[in-house]
């Protein structure tokens, strides 16, 4: 093989590379890779006693789906911290969606609905009994949050931020990312390790 060529194949080979690189390997995530875009969910009732669709966030900067449950102790501490956040973020085009695939009557949508009223949710809060959204994105825990980007790609997915305790948190993982994609940037950190309790798939 010539110089010419060698050289070729050695540009090509670095360029794949960096393709590859754009779509960070899951370390967390058995299902998506960060850059990927995950199935659409689709006629999801709402707590507002609406369906809801990912289509209808269009208009959302960046959309933030987050797996919760009404009866997980960590998914509870986070509650008001996701409240915050989507006060804090709204102006600026971005949209919480919270979305529960957990079974049980503790988790239907009557329940929900009590305690979307209770906590006053100001972000959907939707209840998917198929659990087909949460295979989907390949969530395994509550709270597991996945940004999704201007063309509904996933730009960050795993922990809310490093502490279950808010007093205690030192990493504020959704709330840099954000920041840093708002302007443009890149997340400081693409995934990290959600934890919570586990999903019960059926």
């Amino acid at each position: 093989m010539t110089r010419k060529y060698l050289s070729l194949a050695l540009v090509a080979f670095v360029a794949a590379g960096c393709a590859s690189a754009a779509l960070a390997a899951a370390k967390f995530n058995k299902k998506l890779e960060v850059g990927a875009a995950p199935s659409a969910w689709k006629d999801l009732p709402g707590t507002d006693g609406k369906s809801h669709s990912l289509a209808d966030y269009k208009d959302a900067k960046l959309l933030v789906v987050i797996f919760t449950t009404n009866t997980c102790p960590v998914a509870i501490a986070y509650e008001d911290r996701l409240v915050a956040l989507q006060k804090e973020f709204s102006p600026k085009g971005v949209q919480l969606v919270a979305i529960n695939c957990n079974p049980g009557e503790d988790n239907n949508l009557a329940a929900m609905k009590e305690r979307a009223s209770q906590k006053q949710f100001n972000f959907p809060y939707l209840y998917d009994e198929a659990q087909q959204s949460g295979r989907n994105y390949g969530a395994t825990c509550t709270p597991h949050v996945f940004i999704l980007d201007a063309n509904r790609k996933v730009a960050y997915m795993g922990a809310i931020d490093d502490n279950m305790s808010d007093t205690k948190v030192k990493r504020h993982y959704l709330s840099d990312a954000l920041t840093a994609l708002l302007a443009g940037n890149a997340p400081p950190e693409l995934e990290t390790r959600q934890f919570g309790c586990g999903i019960h798939y059926q």
